[in-house]
């Protein structure tokens, strides 16, 4: 199972692609794609480029995207919100598997801890991706710790099913 995780931000979104393997979670790729310029309309057109260029080269079963939570700062949020939009679109598009997660369910899931903030986060998916060094920027670290939850969620999905079944 190969998952792409997606911060969305309209100046800068993180991405990153993790795969489950019989020996555990391995990150294949991990990064940010950055937007430029004053107009809205050109930059969610990069941006959804960029998406759909890492769905053509990884091929992912399933997409999570980070849930968009109202901000104080209604202009950052409704760009957030823009983001997040072409980042479904391009997800369902390419026909994945879509999730969304708040960021306090993966920073839970990732830490343990619901209000960690960037550097715990950063490093706990440098240690359960087994990195040599935690990811940077932070919206790449993010992402990848969305893949992670999505892998973690599916696959205990998958074990209560089992054990409704038994």
């Amino acid at each position: 199972m190969r998952v792409l995780g997606l911060d969305p931000g309209l100046t800068c979104a993180g991405f990153g692609v993790v795969e489950s393997t019989r020996t555990g979670l391995k990150a294949l790729d991990h990064g940010t794609i950055r937007t430029t310029g004053s107009e809205v309309a050109p930059r969610l057109a990069t941006l959804h480029g960029e998406i759909e260029a890492l769905l053509t080269r990884h091929r992912p079963d399933a997409v999570a995207v980070e849930r968009v939570l109202f901000n104080s700062n209604v202009r950052t949020a409704m760009s957030v919100g823009q983001a997040a939009g072409v980042a479904l679109l391009a997800a369902y598009r390419a026909g994945c598997e879509i999730a969304e997660y708040t960021p306090s369910e993966m920073k839970l899931a990732v830490t343990g801890y619901g209000s960690a903030d960037k550097r715990q986060v950063q490093q706990m998916v440098a240690r359960l991706l087994g990195l040599p060094a935690p990811p940077r920027p932070p919206d790449a670290a993010d992402a990848l710790g969305l893949a992670i939850v999505h892998l973690q969620a599916r696959r205990m999905r998958t074990l209560q099913r089992e054990a409704a079944d038994a």
